[in-house]
């Protein structure tokens, strides 16, 4: 078929919410160090068009929401490039908008007994 794996895009996800973290100066490693861990109680993804073998994408992630323990990421990857050029959106196995897929995860904070902890406020912030 020539398609990526589904299960392979929540990896994807994952790697664009350690990024994101990353970016704004802080890395999951300081985060769990300081006694902040950050366990998934949900996710979701609908696929739009697949992504191929040897397809370029970009994971793109945004906080969407707060509350006093919990984050929500949403997610967009978008096709970038296929067969070494950038895609057209008049091809129908290309979305118009280059977004194969998008979604989101919800994300509990914990420490380090696994009960519930309330966000640290430099998280929230960012």
């Amino acid at each position: 078929m020539g398609v990526a794996y589904h299960g392979n895009y929540l990896p994807w996800m994952e790697i664009g919410r350690t990024e994101l973290l990353r970016s704004s100066g802080v890395s999951y490693g300081t985060m769990e160090a300081e006694g902040f861990f950050l366990v998934i109680t949900r996710c979701e993804v609908r696929y739009r068009r697949p992504v191929r073998y040897d397809d370029l994408i970009e994971v793109r992630t945004r906080v969407e929401s707060t509350s006093r323990v919990k984050i929500r990421h949403a997610y967009e990857i978008a096709l970038i490039e296929r067969h070494g050029r950038v895609p057209n959106p008049s091809d129908p196995g290309v979305p118009a908008d280059g977004v194969c897929a998008v979604g989101t995860t919800e994300l509990a904070c914990v420490g380090a007994d696994g009960r519930p902890r309330e966000l640290p406020a430099w998280l929230v912030a960012k």
